[in-house]
This record gives structure tokens, sequence and C-alpha cells, in this order.
């Protein structure tokens, strides 16, 4: 009990000193916030009213982001069912689960933002390079997501259909699967909120979707049309949210 309570303490001692080493180095000044009040008051002020002629570009952003969302999603479902099953220690053994766990971690550790850029550089502008970024960078994820699952069900019914002589794709299909869908149901749903949230940045970089014409606006002083996008965003993230909540009440 003392050596947690220390435990603690020490923790807590370590999170204070990051937060004061973090002040301490940065350089924050409460008095530039708020001399930059009158700026951002310009720039909003910019933005009313919002523009209403540039819809025909949000119907046609909107519905590019969202098939980004959508095709990046499938691509990272399709890769991550085997990858999830060999980084499930209790499909595979720890020679094959292990580096494939790294794998996905190296997977993770690499940015969005990146991808894409490379991405862009490799197969040209438009939403393909966006596809294919939202789907290798939510694959390292969803593929753990994937293992947990496995690894988290009971083990009693595994054990029975293994002592019977059932191979491990019988063991995942009547043992492994009916315990761990609503699992994957939700952290599929979850994943693909997220992609749609971060599809909407890689216009900045030219990957497609509605964040280029919100790049193009404020690039060219037109906030007022830079506002309507902004304000179908927000409206489609809530959309979308929304019904996330709803299947992922159905589905647990």
């Amino acid at each position: 009990m003392a050596f947690r309570g220390f435990g603690g303490f020490a923790t807590s001692g370590l999170i204070a000193a990051a937060i004061v080493w973090s002040f301490a180095t940065t350089d924050v000044e409460l008095s530039r916030l708020m001399s930059a009040g009158p700026r951002i008051a310009d720039f909003l002020g910019r933005m009313v009213p919002p523009d209403p002629t540039v819809m025909a570009e949000i119907r046609k952003g909107s519905a590019e982001t969202l098939r980004i969302a959508i095709l990046g999603t499938l691509g990272a479902v399709i890769l991550s069912v085997p990858l999830g099953i060999l980084a499930s220690e209790t499909m595979v053994s720890r020679a094959v689960f292990r580096p494939i766990r790294t794998l996905l971690a190296f997977i993770r550790a690499i940015p969005l933002i990146l991808v894409a850029m490379l991405m862009v550089g490799a197969v040209g502008l438009g939403p393909l390079p966006g596809i294919i970024a939202v789907a290798f960078h939510a694959t390292g994820m969803l593929a753990k997501f994937y293992a947990e699952a496995i690894d988290g069900v009971p083990r009693a019914p595994i054990a029975a259909l293994e002592s019977a002589g059932a191979g491990p794709l019988v063991r995942l299909r009547h043992a492994i699967w009916p315990q761990m869908a609503p699992v994957v149901a939700r952290d599929t749903i979850f994943r693909f909120e997220l992609n749609l949230r971060e599809s909407l940045i890689l216009g900045i970089v030219g990957a497609g979707g509605i964040g280029f014409y919100i790049q193009t606006y404020v690039r060219s002083f037109q906030y007022d049309k830079a506002a309507s996008v902004t304000i179908a965003v927000v409206v489609m993230v809530i959309a979308i949210e929304a019904i996330n909540v709803t299947l992922r009440r159905r589905f647990t």
C-alpha cells in the first residue's frame, strides 16, 4: 500500500513538473491573446453574413468527403480483419502477433496528414490519395481493436472447441465471432466517424473533400464563403454523429 501511495504521488509530481516546464519554456503571453481580440472580431465580422451562393461547391465537397470516409473505412476493414487475427495472441503464436503489433504501432505513429501528402505526391490530386491515406491510417487502430476484441472474449467456448479438435478458423467462426461481433460493430462505427472528421482536413494538402474549398476561400480572403462551408461541415459532422450514436446503441 505504501509503495502504491508513493507511486501515485510520484506520478502526480511528474505530471505537475511537466506542466510547469511547458509553461516556463513556451512563449505564452496572455497579453498577446488579449490584444488579438480586435483582429479576431474583424475576422469573424468578415464571415457574416455567410454567402449562400456556394451551395453547389458545398454539395460537391460534402459528397466527396463522405465518399473518402466510406471507402477509406471499407479499405481499413478489409486490411484490419486479417491483421487483427494475426495480432491476436488467442489466434497465433507470439512469434507472429508480436511483429504484427509492432507494425500496427508503426502505422498509428505516422500522422494522417503526412500519409496524405505522400499519397498526393505519388498518385496526384483528388480523392484517391485521401482514400488511401484514411485506409492506411485507420488500419493501425482498427486492427488493434479487432485483436483486442478477439483476446477479450471468454475462453471457455474456445477451449471446448479446441479440445474437440477444431482449428483456428472454426474457433473464430463459432466461439469467438458471436461474442465479439457487437464490439467490432461499435469500434468500426466509431472509426468511420473519426475517418469522416479527419477527411475534412485532407483538402488542405490536395487530397480532395470539402476541406479544399475552405482552404481556397480563406486563402483568397472570401471569408463569407468560407463561413458557409464551415457551417455545412458542422451540420454534416453533427448529423453523422447522431447516426453513429443510433447505430452504436443498436449494435451494443
